[in-house]
């Protein structure tokens, strides 16, 4: 089928054209043409998605039979994406956790049951579930939308589980919570969500789907342990109270990747992913989600800034050294 990737040249848009191309489909990707080339294969179609005229102008005639959108981020995208999309026979729809009103903290219970927001705001919660209506209702009975937890895995340039990999392979004494240690977490592997993606729209697929990993499936600690496993590295936990680090200055989740304090992090990651498992989103083991990255990541000079103006996650240099003075 001919397959239209909404985005496709960065993290999970070239794993969903690559699994896309696999499987045996005619791919073009639309992006603004910024972040590098599509995977070899893929036709690379150029505009700007807020531009109710641009996709209609670089398709030019080219009719997509299904879709896969990763990149809609503005409520225009959304518009622009409905009035041109309305006819395709899948289309699967890459939205969060943020939408749902009540999370974080959660927990997230089966989707038809937990509010999502409804706000005019520009907020990425409300705008991922604005394009979840807008475009829903112009592809009605064959639109899903996959309410997507943590993305790991090779080509993440928001480089979370990156920071961890590269920091405890370079050794030494290493800041880690006290009380984070045997926090759950869940997490979905790229590739697995990208290849269900683009059988969800061959199948078209609707409703929405709560597209992470397993509740529980893995703890931090047990990441961490898989990544100094990988790496070889002869890092050496320092367990660091919560009150210390947030007195320090330490920021949950930004300056220790997936961290988040036990009030939070009890309830966020309890998320129900029965109907992603019914509906066949698999879960591949994490030491091998680890393993591919860190391969990935061992082959990249450098990463670019992360995506949608995000800071770069991890600890600061002098602020480990300050919070490791005296231990």
């Amino acid at each position: 089928m001919r397959l239209l990737v909404l985005g496709g040249t960065s993290f999970l848009g070239r794993h969903v054209v690559t699994a896309a191309l696999d499987r045996g489909h005619e791919v073009a990707t639309f992006t603004r043409g910024v972040s590098g080339d599509p995977p070899a294969g893929a036709r690379a179609l150029h505009g700007d998605r807020d531009d109710a005229a641009a996709l209609p102008a670089a398709l030019d005639g080219w009719a997509p039979e299904i879709v896969v959108d990763t990149s809609c981020q503005t409520r225009a995208a959304a518009r622009n994406a409905a009035a041109v999309l309305g006819g395709v026979r899948g289309y699967a729809f890459v939205s969060s956790l943020n939408a749902y009103a009540t999370w974080p903290p959660g927990p997230i219970g089966p989707e038809e049951g937990e509010p999502t927001w409804d706000t005019e705001d520009d907020d990425y919660g409300p705008v991922k579930v604005y394009a979840e209506r807008e475009i829903g209702a112009a592809v009605p009975g064959r639109f899903l939308t996959a309410r997507a937890g943590l993305i790991v895995g090779p080509d993440d340039r928001v480089d979370r589980l990156g920071w961890w990999l590269r920091r405890i392979a370079r050794g030494g004494r290493v800041v880690v919570p006290a009380e984070g240690w045997d926090q759950p977490i869940a997490a979905v592997d790229v590739r697995d969500l990208a290849g269900w993606l683009v059988q969800m729209a061959e199948q078209g697929s609707a409703g929405a789907v709560n597209a992470t990993g397993p509740a529980g499936m893995a703890t931090l600690g047990g990441l961490l342990e898989l990544c100094r496993e990988v790496t070889g590295g002869d890092a050496e936990w320092v367990r660091v109270p919560k009150a210390e680090l947030l007195a320090a200055g330490v920021e949950p989740w930004l300056h220790l990747p997936l961290w988040l304090p036990a009030e939070v992090a009890r309830t966020a990651w309890d998320v129900d992913t029965t109907r992603a498992r019914e509906l066949g989103l698999p879960s591949r083991p994490l030491a091998q989600t680890v393993t591919d990255t860190w391969a990935w990541l061992r082959g990249v000079e450098s990463l670019p800034p992360p995506p949608h103006g995000l800071p770069r996650p991890g600890l600061p240099a002098d602020l480990e050294a300050a919070l490791l003075t005296g231990r």
